[in-house]
């Protein structure tokens, strides 16, 4: 590719919709400082002096794919609860549609609380539920997103997958079949209970070890060989077109018809790697439905979750950060 290229890439991404299946869920901080050790117990005393709440899972999916010039529709089942309330609040704020998220009065809205002494995590506590949905709300929510295809020019469709209940095999058959009939991509990040579950999907991006787990095989050396015979089982079930396995410092994996090879991670000075995920499969998602080549898919989903990880806390990638990224790393394979 060339800068021209990438330039116009980046600006084709304010131009589309994505629809962002998944779980959902908020992301709460609490921040201060410890002085002290507590009296009851031995445990560091944190003095909050600020607090913040933010969209996390899913719905930090869409505040990258919103971020990054493009139209997130965001499909999820939250609860019927304070939590829930202060979610669609978020959302408001945020600039976000909420036509595709539904409550329910038999779930709780999942709650991530994390205790941050400057930009140290001391502790995170997790409020949720995890169960799948009622029969009823299965129909509701497959008729949901179905509506919500129809209603919308939709470019591509992002399955991201939180092991809380709400996605199945049922609905990945379902969805992905809609697709297909609609000839709209689509990309997945994985959790373990469905992770074989996602048959003939463009895009499918583990991390090493729900890779591990989900095929049942140890890679002790993470070679390019090792994780060439492991992509090949793991095309042989899901008969996927695009592998994009993330490796975290080893960089990350991509392989494809094209063939496969490790893409080494960029020096960072990393501060907080939550949320790197979601911001890789934004940007694989993106170029995926301008049928970018799988590695340079690779290259810029890459350079995207290096770029998250020097922030604290769980934020969206910068676009014209990544551009100017993409861009030198372009001009640096051209020189």
């Amino acid at each position: 590719m060339t800068r021209n290229d990438i330039t116009r890439l980046f600006e084709s991404f304010d131009h589309m919709r994505v629809l962002v299946i998944g779980d959902v869920m908020i992301d709460s901080y609490f921040r201060g400082k410890v002085d002290r050790i507590s009296p009851e117990a031995p445990v560091p005393v944190v003095h909050v002096n600020r607090s913040e709440k933010r969209l996390g899972g899913a719905a930090n999916v869409a505040r990258n794919i919103k971020a990054l010039g493009a139209t997130p529709i965001l499909c999820s089942v939250i609860g019927n609860d304070l939590s829930g309330s202060r979610f669609f609040d978020i959302l408001e704020k945020e600039a976000l549609p909420a036509d595709g998220i539904l409550t329910s009065k038999e779930r709780i809205t999942t709650v991530k609380t994390r205790i941050m002494s400057g930009s140290q995590q001391m502790i995170r506590v997790d409020e949720e539920e995890i169960k799948p949905l009622s029969n009823e709300e299965k129909v509701h929510f497959e008729n949901k997103i179905k509506e919500l295809i129809d209603r919308y020019d939709i470019d591509v469709i992002m399955f991201e997958d939180y092991d809380k209940g709400l996605i199945d095999a049922s609905l990945i058959k379902a969805v992905v079949s809609y697709a297909h009939i609609n000839d709209i991509p689509v990309a997945v990040d994985p959790k373990k209970n469905n992770f074989l579950d996602y048959h003939f999907v463009d895009l499918f991006k583990p991390n090493l070890k729900e890779l591990a787990e989900g095929l049942n095989i140890d890679l002790p050396t993470r070679s390019v060989e090792e994780l060439i015979q492991a992509n090949l089982k793991l095309t042989e079930h899901l008969n996927h077109k695009i592998s994009l396995i993330t490796m975290s410092e080893l960089g990350v994996f991509v392989g494809d018809e094209n063939g496969a090879e490790i893409l080494p991670a960029h020096i960072r000075r990393i501060a907080d790697v939550s949320g790197a995920g979601d911001t890789v499969i934004s940007v694989a998602s993106l170029c995926l439905a301008k049928k970018i080549p799988g590695v340079w898919i690779a290259k810029m989903s890459n350079l995207a979750g290096g770029l998250v990880c020097e922030k604290v806390g769980v934020v969206p990638v910068d676009k014209q950060t990544l551009l100017k990224e993409c861009i030198s790393l372009c001009d640096g394979e051209h020189e």
